[in-house]
């Protein structure tokens, strides 16, 4: 099965869709768990081709085509990890004003749909009043901001600071490149996650601690 996810890492990052899905429903048939296949060869492979870009071994082009892969993977995913689970609350995402990278917010929202929960996308470069908009039109359990420069996630605490004027108990939870705990902390998100995997397990926790 370690040949199998290794094929399906490469398959990912080479972009090839179709093989990434054949070779996710293999591995189920297989009998691996979704969050083997996802620890193993999707997130790494996304991980791997984000630190390529990083060292300009990678283009955007790689990295679109690559996340598109990803996607397809996760469609086959979905129904599997979804289960029992559906219905788990509401989460709006959203990357800040300034940074139009989406990819990463992308693969959050599809953990968090495997995971259960209904995804309201508003988009890249998106401004702090257009944040604090959706989240009093739609009331989320969750608001996730995320971004990719570390000049672009000064904004977080601009949108924090406004959606809790809106709502003092708003759960809101941050992550990208540049995020760390230690910065959620300071600027007092609700949560933070390194990768996508781990956004919708912090969001799971956070929602269930809001319903004790």
């Amino acid at each position: 099965m370690s040949e199998l996810l290794e094929r399906l890492k490469q398959a990912v990052m080479a972009g090839e869709e179709e093989e990434a899905a054949s070779l996710v429903r293999e591995a189920l048939e297989g009998g691996l768990e979704p969050r083997e296949i996802m620890d193993k060869a999707l997130m790494p492979a996304m991980e791997e081709i984000g630190e390529r870009f990083s060292r300009n071994e990678a283009f955007i082009p790689e990295l679109i085509v690559a996340a598109s892969a990803m996607e397809k993977g996760m469609e086959e995913l979905k129904p599997v990890l979804s289960g029992e689970d559906k219905g788990r609350g509401l989460v709006i995402l959203g990357t800040v004003y300034g940074d139009i990278h989406s990819i990463g917010k992308n693969l959050v929202r599809m953990c968090l749909e495997g995971a259960g929960f209904e995804v309201l996308d508003i988009g890249e470069d998106v401004r702090t009043e257009r944040f604090v908009e959706a989240y009093r039109e739609h009331r989320p359990d969750i608001l996730g901001l995320s971004a990719l420069l570390s000049s672009t996630m000064q904004r977080m605490p601009e949108v924090i600071q406004a959606v809790r004027a809106e709502d003092p108990s708003a759960v809101i939870m941050v992550g990208g490149a540049p995020v760390t705990q230690e910065f959620a902390d300071r600027i007092g998100a609700s949560g933070y996650a390194p990768n996508a995997f781990e956004a919708a397990v912090k969001a799971k926790e956070l929602v269930a601690g809001k319903s004790r």
